[in-house]
């Protein structure tokens, strides 16, 4: 994958002021093109859980109708043409979600091809996400129930986000199961995302090399175990039916020397958070002057706090070693983002990423998930006037200097 130096903002396309896709997402590719940024990072756009996280949908292949504004009528044309195209999944999708879900997911396929053409026109790519597992009672388990394993749902060791681990309930692809077809579920999800994304962010790509399985029916993720995965079977599957596979893998978590071999050996970028750089190590990895050049840097990630929620969050020992790590006299929250923000896009990495709470320097009011709870996430809007938050000479002017405007693109 060509991965040329430049800055993209996340922010998720429900987060947008009016939680769909009309003006708002239009006016969004707009000024973040006309400050420089080459990317606009989403979350999965399938439709979410009863909570609101994308990271368990009904069905995967699917858009989420409540983000489409577009009412227009569809076309016997239009259904025939998307019928030959995703016939493989939407017939279950249509008898989980009612007749009516086929004309909403032309529709929102036909909105989001023309954000997407839009976007590309303002010279802004996007980078989409591929969660690792599917919901319990989705579409993907229904159509294919052999290729589950029973017993075991997945979720992570404790982390630096829950001292229990995260329960996730997922079921576990059986990829034994999943070889003998060639990889064929995995390989129809990323040719059905990259029909609509330009690079895909891999969710989890340590459950490549390894995955945690948790008792169906424990009461904490402490009580799961590591499976070997897959290793690099499925994305080589994928890319000799595709072609090179335009991935950056989220290589986040307990990261054990497997999974930095087969991230090396399938040779794709992977994400460091610099927010995970102060903990009193010169060394970290996460730290902006220590990364790579062959990764994306991050200031944090939708699991994250803002930047600013991050720094009044901090004690004033951490907030002395990021003062010393950055060089920087930081004061306040809003210099807090505003510094490690410059830090990110100054750094060596190929792919800077700027949340867009941190580009406005907003608070931990704005934080859009915290990992191991429930209630209260996927809920934060991006203001409607949001504009007038930005300082735009300061961005534009430093994403020039770290040169990563579009102007600096081959």
């Amino acid at each position: 994958m060509d991965l040329p130096r430049s800055a993209g903002v996340l922010l998720h396309v429900a987060s947008l002021p009016s939680g769909r896709i009309d003006r708002c997402a239009y006016e969004f590719v707009d000024a973040i093109a006309e400050l420089g940024f080459r990317w606009w990072q989403i979350l999965p756009i399938s439709p979410p859980d009863e909570t609101g996280s994308p990271y368990a949908s009904p069905s995967t292949f699917a858009i989420d109708p409540d983000l489409v504004d577009d009412i227009a009528p569809v076309t016997g044309n239009e259904r025939r043409a998307f019928l030959a195209r995703e016939g493989h999944w939407i017939d279950e999708h249509v008898r989980m979600m009612g007749e009516q879900s086929l004309d909403e997911q032309v529709r929102a396929d036909r909105t989001w091809r023309a954000l997407r053409a839009y976007a590309l026109r303002a010279g802004v790519g996007l980078i989409g996400d591929l969660p690792i597992y599917v919901a319990p009672d989705g579409v993907e388990r229904r159509r294919h129930p052999e290729l589950f394993l029973p017993g075991v749902v997945a979720g992570v060791p404790p982390d630096a986000f829950t001292d229990d681990g995260q329960h996730w309930g997922n079921p576990i692809f059986d990829w034994s199961a999943m070889a003998a077809d060639g990889y064929a579920l995995f390989v129809d999800r990323l040719r059905r995302l990259l029909d609509h994304v330009d690079v895909i962010r891999v969710d989890h790509f340590r459950g490549f090399a390894g995955y945690w399985a948790i008792p169906e029916g424990a009461a904490t993720a402490r009580d799961g175990h590591w499976e070997i995965g897959p290793g690099a079977a499925p994305f080589l599957a994928a890319g000799r039916s595709l072609g090179q596979l335009p991935l950056i893998a989220e290589d986040l978590g307990v990261i054990t020397d497997d999974v930095i071999r087969l991230r090396d050996d399938l040779g794709y970028p992977g994400i460091r958070v610099a927010q995970f750089a102060f903990d009193g190590d010169p060394g970290s990895p996460h730290l902006p002057h220590n990364v790579g050049d062959w990764c994306a840097l991050y200031t944090g990630t939708h699991d994250n706090d803002t930047t600013a929620g991050w720094w009044s969050s901090l004690d004033e020992s951490r907030r002395g070693f990021v003062r010393d790590a950055l060089g920087a006299q930081i004061a306040t929250q809003e210099d807090a983002a505003r510094t490690l923000t410059d830090a990110v896009l100054h750094a060596p990495a190929r792919l800077a990423v700027i949340p867009v709470q941190d580009l406005l320097g907003f608070g931990s009011e704005a934080r859009l998930n915290t990992p191991g709870t429930l209630g209260g996430n996927w809920r934060w809007r991006l203001p409607a006037d949001w504009r007038r938050h930005l300082d735009v000479e300061s961005i534009t002017a430093t994403l020039r200097a770290a040169g990563r405007t579009c102007e600096n693109l081959p």
